[in-house]
């Protein structure tokens, strides 16, 4: 018998008929006006896909110019007719600045004997998983059952546990889990699988999840949590996750989830929301593709903050499920569990000493910093990331003498160990022990085994990729730190300083054309950014350029290297009366922070009587810049003495 296909749509009770304009709940007619029926045929037959206000203005009043009042009204008047509120969300969901989203699952019926319908929705294979929970020996819940609601909207159900604040997860972790494995079931299809390249990693941004709480006062909450998706997903082998420093960049633009793939060079898009009244919370995700913006899966949970945990486990739970079945042959691992089970108010202050120490490396912001890490810890005293975060602050503050150096490295060391033997699984300990092992004990061997374990833990962490290229670097061995930048930029293409990192490591290795590009990308991204326009003044004195050298220069915004490059310029251009008067001048004002960059000066100058005697005072202060005492190449002419041997020698080097 032929069959007659004719277009129908069902989401929960509705049922939507375009051609004979009728929508119905439950068999019931309901009448709708002409413009916001065809506003709901819009969206129903976009199904997930970010319907931007232009396009739904465009396509709704085609020869018509009105206001986008007129399309709120119509969203409006189906969300009373669909019985939802405008921040429920289970059937059209609002896009802040951008537009609107239909999230529901749907169903399209063929009109035929026995009226087959077929889902057209990816969002339904969570929901329709069927997963039980059963018990494992030690008395925890090993699933936690998940449903679908009456829009087909992801909704947890959550289980009571024996044990229930023994073995609590992350929200991050369960996001990314759940992350992979719809990455493995809707990215590569089995056609596609077969014909995957190793290097066509699935690839995700997670963006600055947004704050919705009344009083807007959650920012560190809702940054935090995209912090810990970041980090997490970070640790699942096979899927390439970009930096915070580049997803970051997009926070309150409110910009086309297609533009942004685009710029971070991802194929998913993972953001959200947090919306906070009291000591109630409701967490919100959704996994987007960013070539179309369709919406592959999303999530909201209520709950009370002291339950927020258990929360996190029931996500955990069910995405490790999904996770196992979805990821057959995809390439993508498994994450590794994370032991967290800190107090409410420990990971509110550990989130808050985040916020703090990202905001900016002045003493005001690393004391709230410190402040706020000691709060956690004092809150719970065996939070493993609190201790790692605390160690990363004391070791800023000492390096840049807000603390006295000796005691505060001590300190930062002990913090970073307490936090390797709390959690032996945690990648941002062994990172801290190794920044410090590299910056301060010049242990190079220890310092490769700390970030060689991070690395294990953590093989897609920016941060980790950044340590090891330094090490390298230090090491001499500029060939491997160039390739690991390299990777940097891919996690973290808009960052300006990944660029300049590596357009330095380009001309250490005299590859002047890659570099000069890197700086040039730099300063396109920031322009008024330091050390660029002092690298480039160096790249063109290798080349014999030194007036165009001395014209870069003046462009650089740091004082002490644009006083150390006019003293390199003008000793070129054969003015040495204009070369000793910057250098002195540099003497005169930054002694104490730029011993390295006066050696430098002289050693280009030929004199190296003074060159090393500033070089041990470096040696001395502990000065950063002899991390750069291998590779140097204004140091080069002091290769062939035996007191550049023995400084090497004695910062443990290899000669």
């Amino acid at each position: 018998m032929s069959v007659i296909e004719k277009e129908m749509y069902q989401f929960g009770p509705f049922s939507l008929d375009p051609a004979e304009r009728i929508v119905s709940r439950d068999g019931a007619p309901l009448s709708l006006t002409p413009k916001v029926f065809d506003t709901l045929v819009y969206l129903v037959r976009n199904r997930g896909r970010l319907l931007t206000k232009d396009e739904l203005l465009k396509e709704l009043w085609p020869d018509t110019v009105v206001e986008e009042a007129n399309l709120a009204v119509n969203i409006s008047t189906l969300r009373k007719m669909l019985g939802e509120g405008p921040q429920d969300g289970r059937y059209i969901m609002t896009v802040s600045g951008r537009g609107y989203r239909f999230v529901a699952a749907v169903q399209k019926a063929t009109n035929e004997i026995g009226n087959e319908q077929s889902p057209i929705t990816g969002n339904s294979f969570i929901a329709s998983s069927g997963m039980d929970a059963r018990t494992t020996n030690d008395g925890f819940e090993e699933l936690c059952l998940q449903k679908s609601n009456d829009a087909g909207h992801s909704v947890v159900t959550p289980i009571s546990t024996q044990k229930s604040g023994a073995r609590n997860l992350t929200v991050s972790l369960a996001v990314a889990l759940l992350l992979a494995a719809a990455i493995g079931s809707f990215f590569w299809p089995p056609q596609r699988k077969k014909n995957a390249s190793a290097t066509s990693a699935p690839s995700v941004a997670v963006l600055p999840f947004a704050d919705l709480s009344p009083a807007k006062d959650q920012e560190y909450f809702s940054d935090g949590l995209a912090d810990e998706l970041i980090n997490d997903l970070a640790k699942v082998p096979g899927v390439r996750v970009v930096a915070r420093s580049s997803a970051f960049q997009f926070k309150g633009k409110n910009e086309d989830v297609r533009s942004v793939g685009r710029k971070l060079g991802v194929a998913n898009i993972l953001e959200g929301s947090i919306r906070r009244e009291g000591n109630r919370v409701r967490i919100m995700a959704e996994l987007i593709k960013a070539d179309d913006g369709f919406q592959l899966w999303s999530a909201t949970y209520d709950r009370e903050m002291e339950d927020v945990f258990n929360v996190q486990d029931e996500i955990a739970r069910s995405a490790t499920a999904a996770l196992q079945v979805k990821l057959v042959g995809t390439g993508v691992g498994e994450a590794i569990p994370s032991e967290r089970t800190p107090k409410s108010e420990a990971y509110r202050a550990y989130l808050q000493a985040q916020a703090f120490f990202g905001s900016g490396e002045d003493r005001g912001n690393q004391e709230r910093a410190l402040a706020s890490a000691d709060e956690a810890i004092k809150f719970d005293p065996d939070y493993a990331p609190a201790w790692a975060l605390r160690s990363y602050v004391r070791s800023v503050m000492a390096a840049y003498n807000v603390t006295e150096m000796e005691g505060g490295y001590a300190r930062a060391r002990q913090d970073a160990k307490r936090a390797i033997a709390l959690d032996p699984r945690l990648a941002t300990g062994y990172l801290a022990l190794g920044w410090i092992q590299m910056m301060h004990d010049w242990d190079w061997e220890q310092a490769g085994d700390s970030l060689s374990k991070a690395a294990q833990l953590e093989p897609g962490s920016v941060e980790v990729l950044r340590y090891r290229s330094s090490l390298f670097r230090t090491l001499g061995r500029l060939d491997e730190a160039i390739e690991l930048y390299k990777e940097v930029i891919v996690l973290d293409p808009l960052r300006a300083r990944s660029y300049s990192s590596l357009g330095g490591q380009l001309y250490y290795a005299g590859r002047y054309d890659e570099a000069n590009a890197m700086l040039q990308k730099a300063l396109e991204l920031n322009p008024k950014k330091e050390s660029d326009h002092f690298i480039r003044g160096q790249v063109l004195l290798a080349q014999g350029r030194p007036q165009q050298a001395l014209t870069e220069i003046e462009q650089e915004t740091s004082g002490i290297l644009k006083l150390t490059g006019k003293a390199l310029a003008y000793h070129s251009l054969g003015r040495p009366q204009d070369s000793d008067a910057a250098l002195q001048q540099l003497i005169a004002t930054s002694q104490q922070d730029s011993a390295f960059q006066i050696a430098e000066v002289y050693a280009f100058r030929g004199e190296s009587d003074k060159t090393f005697a500033w070089l041990e005072r470096a040696y001395r202060q502990r000065d950063g810049g002899l991390m750069f005492l291998k590779i140097d190449p204004l140091l080069k002419g002091l290769r062939q003495d035996p007191r550049y041997a023995d400084l090497l020698t004695k910062m443990h080097l290899p000669t």
